[in-house]
């Protein structure tokens, strides 16, 4: 496995994101990697895979970087390069939602859920309080298709900005539930969260790290299939290993 791949967002002010962008465009090539890399006034979004080295020396210069320096990030291990070159741009978002009640540097950070717990309580059933869990699958219906959390509610979206509106005919069976959000790696469930719970759904959760974080703390458990990622890994199971030719697709 001498590819380490890298995923990471962090929500921060950013006053120029053409500057930004043009500086991690610079280290990213300096370290040979390749991937995403996305920079919007709120933030960044970023996928990249290269040598150990050349992650390292990608990030350590943003660490030095006060506004990154909490800035978590995902690690996988693959035998080849998933990507096929270098893409950095310049976004109004880095996922689009376009909505200002789930913009999360206007708003606190809605309440989040460690994979541990969660695990936990998909174990039990049941939150630590005693209410009933419903996960709520934040992705589209692609992504879903490789795989999902045991029973979790997945809704007929190809479009994350879709996800309200699919979501209103199971608000009111939902509302004795504690609702825990998910996505690959939490940026989507945590605007997501945001927007629900200014709509009056104050028992909706996020999982801290998405599902790629819940893989790399605990494991696969209550997991069914495979994670699916933007890559040409296509889809990770519970022990972050890709997809390999001739294992079975989900249908078109």
């Amino acid at each position: 496995m001498d590819v380490i791949n890298i995923a990471a967002y962090h929500f921060t002010h950013i006053a120029d994101p053409a500057a930004l962008a043009e500086r991690m465009r610079i280290l990213a090539q300096e370290g040979r990697l390749r991937g995403t890399v996305l920079v919007a006034p709120e933030g960044v979004n970023l996928f990249l895979a290269g040598t150990d080295e050349g992650v390292d020396a990608f990030l350590s210069p943003l660490r030095e970087d006060e506004r990154f320096a909490g800035m978590p990030v995902k690690t996988s291990r693959s035998r080849s390069q998933p990507f096929a070159r270098l893409k950095v741009k310049v976004k109004p978002e880095i996922i689009a939602w376009r909505r200002a009640d789930g913009a999360p540097l206007a708003h606190p950070r809605a309440p989040g859920v460690a994979p541990v717990d969660l695990a936990r309580w998909i174990e039990r059933g049941v939150d630590d309080d005693g209410r009933r869990v419903v996960l709520l699958d934040t992705r589209n219906r692609e992504e879903v298709a490789y795989g999902s959390f045991r029973n979790a509610l997945t809704l007929p979206i190809d479009n994350f900005t879709e996800l309200v509106g699919a979501l209103a005919p199971h608000r009111e069976a939902l509302a004795d539930a504690t609702l825990v959000s998910f996505c690959t790696g939490g940026i989507r469930c945590e605007k997501a969260a945001l927007t629900l719970r200014a709509e009056g759904m104050d028992n909706v959760l996020q999982l801290d790290g998405g599902i790629l974080g819940y893989f790399e703390q605990v494991g696969g458990a209550g997991y069914e299939g495979r994670c699916f990622v933007f890559d040409e890994r296509v889809a990770l199971d519970p022990l972050l290993q890709p997809l390999v030719d001739g294992e079975p697709q989900p249908a078109a």
